[in-house]
């Protein structure tokens, strides 16, 4: 097997005395997994950040191995991550992806939606700007792996109910995706959510 595509940072994992295993979400692959030597070194450490936009080349090893990957940065969520809300909504989003996709299936549509929701995580002036871009990636996230096909929330829904919604979906989450892993992947939106309450939207 052998893998070269623009990626997603969707998780990093210590491996190792430095090494890590890596998911990461491709447009063509889907979400792949792949042990990347010396990832907490100075050098890759701010290249494997969940949210970066990467290059990634996975190569396959001899029997049952996991793969191993060399990765070059592209963009960089960094400057982002010092931000309360921001560091909130890339660590759910991208945890929610790496926790719940089946490895290896491709979701072109996913993964073109999650880069648009971290790019408006970045870049909205406010939370309202993202949040409900953030619901709508949720409720494509629960359609395609086959979970119903609930509506994307509407543009003149207001922010409290807004935050009813994702109220909801966090549930369906947690029940339907997540099962025995609900309590520690769930915790990042639980953070999430305390804090879009407190800025009530501004």
């Amino acid at each position: 097997m052998l893998i070269r595509a623009p990626a997603i940072v969707c998780s990093v994992r210590p491996h190792g005395e430095t090494g890590a295993i890596v998911r990461v979400m491709t447009a063509d692959h889907g979400l792949a997994a792949a042990f990347v030597p010396g990832a907490r070194g100075r050098t890759l450490r701010p290249v494997l950040i969940p949210g970066n936009q990467i290059a990634i080349e996975v190569r396959a090893r001899a029997g049952a191995q996991l793969p191993t990957a060399r990765v070059e940065l592209v963009s960089s969520r960094g400057p982002w991550l010092s931000e309360p809300l921001p560091s909130a909504g890339i660590t759910w989003a991208c945890a929610l992806t790496a926790s719940t996709l089946p490895e290896g299936h491709a979701y072109p549509l996913l993964h073109d939606s999650l880069a648009a929701l971290l790019d408006a995580i970045c870049h909205a002036p406010s939370a309202r700007g993202w949040a409900r871009v953030l619901a709508g990636y949720e409720v494509l996230l629960l359609r395609e792996v086959g979970y119903g096909a609930a509506p994307a929330p509407p543009p003149e829904e207001d922010w409290e109910s807004l935050l009813a919604r994702l109220e909801r979906q966090g549930k369906a989450i947690a029940n339907r995706l997540l099962a025995e892993r609900a309590r520690d992947v769930m915790g990042a939106r639980t953070i999430l959510l305390d804090r879009l309450r407190r800025i009530g939207g501004g």
